[in-house]
């Protein structure tokens, strides 16, 4: 059982548990219609339940639930339910920076701020089902508000879908789609070739960066040792590679170790030789 503390709308209500003194976020269809504070309430099933005892990189969800209209938590409530659907359990404290972060995109959507995203297409591209999600979100702000969301800003979305999967910050799933996108332009340099983003080489490599970005964060090394071979087989394809590497350690402020060069050239060959051969 829960007792009121306030009622947000009539699908939002900030509630204690029993006797206790935590507030909770308590997020369902019709749990706060005809309800006033201090009423002792059931969970209706299918509510969800969010502790406000949780930070943010914004400061507290206590607080953040002050400045944040009610529907844009409904929103960001509907994107993680969506998400759960496609990819399992995921962390629901996202909900949170989520909603301010939708709260910030509806007052630039209806200021006529227009938001330019570099990495969108990267990003839908390598977070794909958690842009699906977040795509969620473009039908309910239109009813809610009105307003049409672009993809730029479910980029973003997706981003923070990612982090409730991996646990990853939001900017480390950026950096990611930023070191994608920066191999894929310096390969097209070097090939001549613009890079078909469907292919399955291109698949390959973008996993293969995401994951050595995550043993760079997480300080994991890889066991076989490639480069002796590669640098004398693929000259090119290895001092390309050793620049991005170079690069993707300034981007992280990590060292990236040497045995991924190797790894990476491989990549980078596969997709070269796709190029030429289809060019």
């Amino acid at each position: 059982m829960y007792r009121i503390t306030k009622v947000l709308n009539h699908n939002a209500i900030l509630a204690v548990e029993g006797q206790g003194i935590s507030e909770f976020l308590l997020l369902g269809k019709g749990v706060g219609f005809g309800k006033k504070v201090t009423q002792t309430v059931e969970v209706p099933e299918g509510t969800a339940i969010y502790s406000l005892q949780e930070n943010t990189q914004r400061g507290s969800a206590k607080e953040l639930i002050k400045e944040v209209d009610p529907k844009c938590l409904e929103i960001a409530d509907a994107i993680l339910n969506e998400a759960e659907k496609k990819l399992g359990k995921l962390d629901r404290t996202v909900l949170f920076p989520m909603a301010d972060h939708l709260a910030f995109a509806i007052r630039r959507i209806q200021n006529g701020e227009q938001i330019h995203n570099p990495l969108a297409n990267d990003i839908r591209i390598l977070f794909h089902q958690e842009y699906k999600a977040a795509q969620c979100a473009e039908e309910l702000l239109k009813k809610e508000y009105g307003i049409q969301i672009v993809p730029d800003e479910i980029g973003y979305l997706a981003l923070h879908v990612h982090s409730a999967i991996t646990e990853e910050k939001i900017s480390d799933g950026m950096l990611t789609a930023q070191a994608v996108h920066y191999c894929v332009e310096l390969l097209e340099q070097e090939t001549g070739q613009s890079i078909d983003v469907m292919s399955l080489a291109y698949n390959r490599l973008m996993n293969h960066v995401r994951y050595m970005i995550a043993r760079a964060i997480q300080g994991e090394k890889l066991k076989l040792n490639m480069n002796d071979y590669m640098s004398v087989k693929f000259p090119r394809g290895y001092a390309l590679a050793e620049q991005i590497c170079r690069e993707i350690e300034k981007m992280l402020h990590k060292t990236i170790e040497e045995v991924e060069i190797g790894y990476l050239a491989m990549h980078l060959e596969r997709i070269a030789s796709e190029e030429l051969e289809e060019g």
